[in-house]
């Protein structure tokens, strides 16, 4: 290898997180970069963190990030030498491959022909198969319509896959378990992949009970060479949409390992494939293995890879783009230690994990550090006060972390977790440190359908044990008492006569009760409490929103938010309203009633904010249980919203086209 640049100057047609993590590796090298960019996308942290930046057109991607001929001009005004396509949006385009060889840019990917080989699934499983891999049953020509969907499913026997054949990410993809859902799922997976992908067609495979989903990750040059660097276990899916990934799997073991890794070389290789790649296999309870798919590009998940291996995937992108041979060889591949990532997401769990857009009114990831023990790394294309559009993935930031082992990692990432401030939009961190909590995780036995089997009811936050609640009731009590010593003094009640404001408390967590005594001292407070005596100390101020505590020897990372007479607290996935009172004021609280919530049972909401593409029903309509009412698009996903029981339809205040926000009216019900 050299350390003179390789290009003198790149431009990363993407944008987010993966642009800015494209411009890092970029700048380390010497390379000039230049962004791209919405409208929406003006302030975004991708065009402040580049060299350069061109405007490229309109919000929606089908008229800026998606329009080949834009990124072109932007090419010519910048004199960009390569491209780097990042993942989504034309990455996976033999067109734009095409384009970028007539007009003399290097495209940092594979060849045109690859891409179009492996981009289809339907073709790329032919050839997977002839090149001796293993793939699952199904129907690989294309399918016209809804009928005959119905009719090859059937054939194929239920459950099935109904996947885009240009797809990627979990879009225009569904599961349907009998007749009328294959009917449902084709038109539902056609309107996506059309909208997202610009190709409506449509196929049809048995979908696997019991899988985990797995990925091989290559890694190929122009000079024959193609290596394997380990498998990531992608299991933890929520609609087909990755949510947690980890690196190596904790259920395979090193036969195996090497058998998926020389399979998905072999296919890389019949296809003359260069670069960076994903070979994804569906693995069964006995480590059988099937090949999914490849995705001719770099993976969101990469850098759990990268972070047991060592090896740079974007640099390495970079340096075979430019023609140089792989500098590694099989041989040279160790899996070091145990990476995990947690995706956090601009979506609700408390509604479904329906899309949020907004203002991050705080945005205050963990402190990234590497040290011979640990590693957290925070990939991210957001900034504070910058906002989350409706127009985008709705991906914030990808949260890493390594350890030597697989629980060491675990623990990390439940640290760093707690420690990741999100406000002003609703966002999966609490669902993301649930399932670190979540006892089928912790070992390692996970499958595809983890999120449908333990949360079937959606998510409505973790419940923690019963020690940890003890220990947020301290950490409470000792927090309040700090509040209550500042406000007496602002309030001129104290001198310094702190023993005035008193020891005996009642913290209420939720409708759980403890009796506590708190004695202080210089170095913190000895809280007696539930008839366990634990120590606590800290350096927290009251109005700060982030409290870290030592309790004992555990150490406890608590978001605060300031209420009456106490504290929202979350930590852990659970969201806990705590109130600290004298022993008086619990006995009032005893008799306090409680506020009943609104009545929107005639009512349908939007659960998100979108866009109203489709209505099923008029004003007079009856309609059943499960009905289709209407569909929301956001975030490039449909959502079909149903009747929730049998009813009338009184009157529809809202049109398609129209933009809606979260529990807004669409119709109501007599």
């Amino acid at each position: 290898m050299t350390d003179a640049p390789l290009f003198d100057k790149i431009l990363i047609a993407n944008r987010g997180e993966i642009a800015c993590r494209v411009i890092r590796t970029a700048r380390r090298m010497g390379i000039g970069t230049v962004a791209v960019h919405s409208d929406a996308d003006r302030h975004a942290l991708h065009v402040e963190m580049a060299d350069e930046a061109v405007h490229i057109g309109p919000p929606a991607a089908a008229q800026s990030y998606l329009v080949i001929d834009r990124i072109l001009e932007a090419i010519r005004q910048t004199g960009a030498q390569a491209v780097h396509p990042g993942y989504g949006f034309l990455s996976e385009n033999p067109r734009f491959a095409e384009a970028l060889d007539a007009a003399g840019v290097a495209f940092i990917g594979p060849p045109k022909g690859a891409i179009e080989a492996m981009g289809d699934k339907i073709t790329s499983k032919k050839i997977a198969a002839e090149a001796g891999v293993s793939t699952v049953p199904g129907y690989m020509g294309l399918i016209e319509d809804a009928d005959e969907a119905a009719r090859i499913a059937g054939e194929i026997g239920y459950p099935v896959m109904i996947k885009a054949s240009a797809g990627g990410g979990g879009k225009g993809m569904r599961i349907a378990w009998n007749e009328a859902e294959a009917r449902e799922g084709f038109q539902s997976s056609k309107n996506e992949a059309a909208s997202s992908f610009g190709d409506d067609r449509i196929f049809i495979e048995k979908f696997v009970t019991q899988p985990r989903h797995i990925e091989i990750q290559v890694l190929a040059d122009e000079h024959g060479q193609c290596i394997y660097l380990g498998e990531r276990e992608c299991s933890i899916q929520r609609r087909n949409q990755k949510v947690i990934e980890e690196a190596p799997s904790p259920f395979l073991d090193a036969e195996t390992r090497k058998r998926m890794g020389e399979q998905a070389c072999a296919l890389a290789q019949a296809v003359g494939y260069t670069s960076a790649g994903t070979v994804e296999f569906i693995v069964d309870g006995q480590k059988n293995f099937y090949f999914l798919e490849m995705n001719t590009r770099l993976q969101v998940e990469h850098p759990v890879t990268e972070l047991i291996t060592g090896v740079d995937l974007v640099e390495q992108m970079i340096r075979v783009a430019a023609g140089e041979p792989l500098a590694i060889t099989q041989d040279d591949v160790r899996l070091d230690g145990w990476a995990i990532e947690s995706r956090l997401y601009a979506e609700d769990p408390y509604r479904n994990f329906l899309p949020s857009t907004g203002r991050l009114t705080r945005y205050r990831p963990p402190e990234e550090h590497v040290t011979d023990t640990a590693i957290v790394r925070n990939d991210t294309g957001v900034y504070e006060g910058g906002e989350i559009s409706m127009f985008y993935d709705p991906m914030i930031a990808k949260l890493c972390t390594w350890a030597p082992t697989r629980v060491e990692a675990i623990e990390g990432m439940r640290q760093a977790l707690d420690r990741f401030e999100v406000e002003g939009i609703g966002h999966n961190l609490p669902f993301l440190s649930a399932v670190m909590d979540h006892p089928r995780f912790v070992k390692g036995d996970i499958t595809t359908a983890f999120i449908a089997e333990e949360y079937p009811d959606g998510f409505a936050g973790a419940e923690i044990d019963a020690e940890q609640l003890r220990h947020v009731a301290a950490a409470a009590a000792a927090m309040f008492r700090v509040d209550e010593i500042r406000r007496a003094r602002i309030s001129g009640r104290l001198g310094n006569h702190e023993r005035t404001v008193g020891t005996d408390w009642v913290v209420a967590v939720g409708d759980t009760l403890f009796e506590t005594r708190i004695h202080a001292d210089r170095e913190g407070a000895t809280v007696e409490i539930d008839g366990a005596t634990h120590r606590v100390a800290s350096d927290w101020t009251p109005g700060t929103p982030l409290a870290v505590l030592q309790i004992d020897d555990e150490t406890l990372a608590l978001k605060v938010q300031p209420i009456v007479s106490g504290f929202r607290i979350r930590t852990r996935g659970a969201d806990l309203r705590v109130n600290v009172w004298t022993p008086k004021q619990a006995e009032l609280a005893r008799h306090m009633p409680v506020k009943e919530a609104a009545d929107t049972s005639k009512l349908l909401l939007c659960p998100m904010p979108g866009l109203l593409v489709k209505l099923d029903v008029a004003a007079g309509d009856e309609v059943q249980e499960g009905q289709p009412l209407c569909t929301v698009e956001a975030m490039k996903m449909e959502n079909i919203l149903r009747a929730e029981r049998k009813g009338v339809v009184a009157k529809i205040n809202a049109a398609p086209g129209d933009s809606l926000a979260v529990d807004e009216v669409i119709m109501e019900f007599e």
